[in-house]
C-alpha cells in the first residue's frame, strides 16, 4: 500500500466528501485473516515507510467499489483470491487527498507473497499483534480487527 503519512485519525464518517468523485483518493486495506490469524505485511518503500509493518491493500481505481479494489490489490500485492466482508470503522488520513478505509478479508485461495510493497509478511496470533512495528493509521484498525480474531489461534479449517 502506498502514500502514507502519520496524520492523527479521523472519525468514520466525518467527511461526507470521502470517496469517488469528492476529490480524495481512497485507499483500501484489507485485515486478512486465515485459521484464526491476521497477516501482517512489513513495508520495502518508500524509504520513509520501510521496515514498518501494514494491513495490505492500494488505491481504488475509478468506477471501482471498495470491495472490488481489495480484491484486486490483494491478488496484485500478495498474489491470493480473498472474499471482503465488513468494513472496519474508522478511517483514516494519509497525505493530503488520500484517506484509508480499512476491510476484513478472508483468504479464499494461495499462499501470500510479498509480490508488490513488501519484503516480508507474517501471520500473527491475537497475542503476537504487538509483535510488530504497526504503521500509525493501521493501529485503530489492527485493534478492531483484533476483536474479531480468537484468543489462541485455531489449526483447523480457514475461518
Amino acid at each position: 500500500m502506498t502514500e502514507r503519512t502519520t496524520e492523527p485519525a479521523v472519525p468514520h464518517g466525518s467527511d461526507p466528501g470521502t470517496g469517488p468523485g469528492s476529490g480524495v483518493v481512497v485507499v483500501v486495506a484489507g485485515a486478512l485473516y486465515d485459521r484464526g490469524r491476521l497477516l501482517a505485511a512489513r513495508r520495502s518503500a518508500p524509504a520513509e515507510l520501510a521496515g514498518r509493518w501494514e494491513l495490505p491493500g492500494g488505491k481504488l481505481e475509478p468506477g471501482e467499489s471498495a470491495e472490488d479494489a481489495l480484491v484486486r490489490e490483494l491478488r496484485e500485492e500478495l498474489g491470493v483470491r480473498v472474499e471482503p466482508g465488513e468494513r472496519i470503522p474508522g478511517e483514516w488520513p494519509l497525505k493530503p487527498g488520500y484517506v484509508l478505509q480499512v476491510w476484513t478479508a478472508r483468504l479464499l485461495s494461495g499462499e501470500p507473497r510479498p509480490l508488490e510493497d513488501h519484503d516480508e509478511l507474517r501471520w500473527l496470533a491475537r497475542s503476537e499483534l504487538d509483535s510488530v512495528d504497526w504503521l500509525d493509521q493501521d493501529r485503530p484498525a489492527v485493534a478492531e480487527a483484533a476483536l474479531r480474531l480468537p484468543a489462541t489461534p485455531g489449526a483447523g479449517a480457514r475461518d
